[in-house]
């Protein structure tokens, strides 16, 4: 019987590493690549006037020193301009014709070298807009991103529009130039100002875009995403703004509650995970073709937090990212070829709580939101960028540091102290990424905290910086025609105004059995809160548990997560797991557990007690608070 257990417990080991290979090629080799950085505006002070033609001499604005460079955006579609939002301070007063160089604008930045017709590497897209020319636009500029005829940009819940004119040309002025709000209504009536709609993405066809949006369910913060075709009233009869605009029409819910199962799926008293579960929580974009989308979903190991893409048409899900460090900034080249990231891995950040492959996700019905918040230290992030083939993470391959042949030291490109920012973009020949990084600044560093503020070496002292890499080896990929998004997404649920999705990540409290794939149990014990709308407690004991067939899985977790406010997460932690076998790890809380309070908006790590993990020796402990 011995031996007749032992072939099967190595009969399973090998299916499941035959299916985990699929049908990936060997990784690529690293290629070379080339860092340039790009030119910003000047630096001045915010008292009106020091943006002399001492300081700019070229007449076209000066930046903050901190806070300056706001975000970097895409290419233009030759991969010769980079869009980018800046804040422009300290201008000469009107009629100055550089009066017009003042807050928050979207500029061109020069990527080969040349000048504009001003002489100057820089051209501002929005400043001197007439108000007529810009009726009832919002404010926020985020996430730049160009349209494929070169004439318009998406910017925040915004389109600029220079009509029939290039961006780039001398004709593309404030005369010529429109911002047209976006709105998405979500009144049965088609009253008021719409839905707050957020991380707005271009469908690569320029017809559609994806969108997130909160929603506050059981004292929780909740988010959706959604797809919606762009189509422009130009005289609208219900609705704020009363002006033209673009109305987001066709809209689907990235869920459905009648055909999606849950990620934990319950059976009498039985428990398993579904991996094949559709569980978009942040819309991160679209795949080159347009035939994917990009997200962050729920965890395939427990508190680690991955990119997965899902085929429009028929729900097909991919894992791109399985490194335990945190992602979510991505793209996909347009040729769907190549996947840049922005990742915390090598930073360490995560691993004290990701470190340990291979556990089942299951206190991560409650956890998730407190794991992925502890990636940033306030404003500061730990994301360097990475370059990834088409089948992403495998084996031990965990693609290519873009920024990886610096020396470490004060301002050179990989720069520990120069953490990059979403979003990385590919020119759409294939042949170039963009990104951008900000420099850590109190009160991530200095004071209190036991990181010193380096100084910046950047020009005036700037904080923020645009880097190209050119993957030199690479021919310009032909750029070819993007089949149209479908209105209907078969898997998804179309939406309708007055549609609240349901709750999808919810247990009723039990006893239940988890069976590993290969060998083992563990018991799941699930404890809801006092009035049944919510999980309170999770608790798993883990015995010779396991998924892979190599590992096995051992002792106890217990996590119990209370919500203060909607933003406030409040996580006791308990853990004293094992692993074994070709793995040797232990993920253990100190003898009082691990206690942290953390918000998602303020991302600021505050913990009693501690939380470890260690694998094959090498010892991963969690950061210091406030750091």
């Amino acid at each position: 019987m011995f031996l007749v257990n032992l072939f099967l417990l190595v009969l399973r080991a090998l299916i499941v590493a035959v299916n985990t290979k699929a049908d990936a090629p060997p990784p690529p080799e690293p290629e070379p690549i080339e860092i340039i950085k790009l030119p910003l505006p000047p630096v001045a002070s915010a008292i009106e006037g020091p943006c002399t033609p001492e300081v700019d001499p070229l007449r076209t604005g000066c930046i903050l020193q901190h806070g300056g460079l706001v975000q970097g955006g895409s290419f233009l579609p030759d991969g010769n301009h980079v869009i980018a939002r800046v804040n422009y301070t300290g201008a000469v007063a009107a009629p100055d014709p550089a009066s017009i160089y003042t807050g928050d604008q979207i500029i061109l930045i020069k990527a080969d070298g040349t000048s504009f017709s001003s002489g100057s590497p820089f051209k501002c897209i929005t400043c001197g807009v007439p108000e007529g020319n810009a009726q009832g636009r919002a404010e926020a500029l985020d996430y730049p991103q160009a349209f494929r005829g070169g004439r318009r940009i998406l910017a925040g819940t915004n389109i600029i529009d220079c009509g029939e004119f290039d961006l780039t040309s001398d004709e593309c002025g404030p005369e010529s130039t429109f911002i047209h709000p976006i709105r998405w209504n979500t009144a049965v009536d088609g009253s008021g100002e719409g839905g707050s709609i957020r991380e707005l993405r271009l469908h690569p066809d320029n017809l559609y875009l994806g969108f997130n949006s909160f929603a506050y369910a059981a004292g929780k913060l909740n988010q959706y995403a959604y797809t919606s075709r762009l189509t422009f009233n130009p005289a609208p009869t219900t609705g704020s703004p009363m002006v033209p605009r673009y109305d987001l029409t066709n809209v689907n819910v990235l869920f459905n509650e009648n055909t999606t199962q849950p990620p934990l799926v319950v059976d009498g008293n039985q428990i398993r995970v579904n991996n094949e579960a559709i569980t978009v929580g942040e819309f991160r974009g679209f795949s080159g073709s347009g035939r994917e989308a990009t997200y962050i979903g729920y965890p395939r190991e427990s508190s680690n937090i991955d990119v997965f893409a899902i085929d429009l048409t028929d729900g097909t899900i991919r894992r791109l990212t399985s490194h335990p460090e945190y992602c979510d900034p991505v793209d996909i080249s347009a040729d769907d070829e190549w996947i840049a990231i922005m990742d915390t891995r090598g930073s360490g950040r995560q691993m004290f709580m990701a470190g340990m492959r291979n556990i089942p996700p299951i206190t991560d019905i409650i956890t998730t939101t407190a794991a992925s918040s502890t990636r940033n230290n306030g404003r500061r992030r730990f994301f360097q960028p990475y370059l990834l083939d088409r089948y992403g993470d495998r084996g031990d391959y965990y693609g290519q540091q873009v920024n990886a042949a610096g020396d470490g030291s004060p301002g050179s490109i990989n720069d520990p102290n120069w953490n990059g920012m979403a979003d990385p973009r590919f020119s759409l020949d294939t042949t170039r990424l963009v990104y951008w990084q900000a420099l850590v600044v109190p009160p991530a560093c200095g004071g209190v905290n036991p990181l010193p503020c380096p100084n910046s070496t950047e020009p005036g002292g700037r904080t923020e910086r645009i880097m190209v890499a050119d993957f030199t080896s690479r021919q310009p990929v032909p750029i070819s025609t993007v089949e149209p998004l479908s209105d209907t997404i078969p898997w998804a649920a179309p939406y309708e105004p007055g549609y609240a999705p349901s709750r999808t990540l919810f247990v009723p409290g039990g006893v239940y059995t988890l069976y590993g794939a290969v060998n083992g149990s563990a018991q799941v014990t699930i404890v809801e809160n006092g009035d049944g709308t919510a999980i309170e407690t999770v608790h798993v004991a883990y015995d010779s548990f396991s998924d892979d067939g190599p590992t096995f899985l051992d002792g106890t977790e217990n996590a119990t997560v209370r919500n203060p406010t909607v933003t406030l997460n409040m996580v006791d932690w308990y853990s004293d797991l094992v692993q074994s076998g070709q793995t040797s790890a232990t993920k253990r809380t100190s003898p009082d557990g691990f206690h942290l309070s953390i918000d998602v908006n303020l991302n600021e790590f505050n913990a009693n007690g501690t939380l470890s993990t260690t694998v094959n020796g090498t010892l991963y402990t969690q950061p210091a608070n406030g750091t």
